[in-house]
């Protein structure tokens, strides 16, 4: 799973939260806020926009920040529109990065960015010089503790997911690109509802970072975009060598 796990194989060395309350429901909000603006603001017409308000409901985002995020999504509320921005770049040791950023200004965004790339021995690419890298593919999550893998597995083959892995109590199964939301919504009426839906970018071909100062660099420029405020996601397609983590954990 490399590229969006956030590297499973070095989770355990800084146990952080993904971010303080109000960047989790700032992205909640900007995930409203899309879904409405791309499938409308009626979460039951909308897989995407649903499996958004649920999750948000999960991590107790209060209901006007939910009500507000769609009004803003479906142009009710006016002011700036929230737009979806991917940037490339490379950081240390060559690494590939995709930042995918939702803003109401994309010009303070690309600036800010480009700051955290080039201070952190990083760099801004041209666009496509980095996404070839990538492919990508629907990605689905379900909470382990609401059913077994076997039984999972079963309904998701069944409603055109490629493959299934468990991944820190959570089951995630992958589709084809096109196929998210319909194994989303076949998968919500067999009665397992998603806790998140999305589409992810995945490498292929990892980059394998060998030494531990590299490695500490890289996981530090991730770490810096992942926390940007406007933040949507961000893929890597490195890997760290064992040598090189034990030198991290030293």
């Amino acid at each position: 799973m490399a590229g969006h796990n956030k590297w499973s194989k070095v989770k355990h060395i800084k146990a952080r939260e993904d971010a303080k309350k109000g960047k989790i429901f700032s992205k909640f909000a900007h995930e409203i806020a899309i879904a409405a603006r791309d499938g409308g603001g009626d979460p039951d017409l909308n897989p995407r926009l649903r499996t958004a308000i649920d999750s948000a409901k999960g991590q107790s985002m209060p209901k006007d920040n939910i009500e507000r995020a769609i009004k803003k999504g479906t142009g009710e509320l006016g002011g700036e529109a929230i737009q979806e921005v991917t940037y490339e770049g490379y950081g240390p040791g060559g690494v590939a990065l995709l930042v995918e950023v939702a803003t109401d200004n994309t010009n303070r965004s690309a600036s800010e960015i480009r700051s955290i790339f080039t201070k952190n021995n990083g760099s801004i690419a041209t666009p496509g010089s980095v996404a070839y890298q990538f492919e990508r593919k629907g990605e689905i999550r379900l909470d382990a503790s609401s059913v077994s893998e076997e039984d999972l597995l079963e309904a998701a083959l069944e409603a055109g997911a490629e493959d299934m892995q468990s991944d820190g109590g959570q089951h995630v199964i992958r589709t084809a690109a096109a196929d998210l939301n319909a194994v989303a919504v076949a998968l919500r009426e067999s009665g397992h509802p998603p806790v998140s839906q999305e589409l992810v970018s995945i490498a292929p071909i990892p980059t394998m970072v060998e030494d531990a100062t590299i490695a500490r660099q890289a996981i530090r420029l991730f770490e810096l975009l992942d926390d940007y405020e406007d933040t949507m996601n961000v893929f890597t397609n490195f890997e760290i060598a064992e040598a090189a983590l034990a030198g991290i954990e030293a």
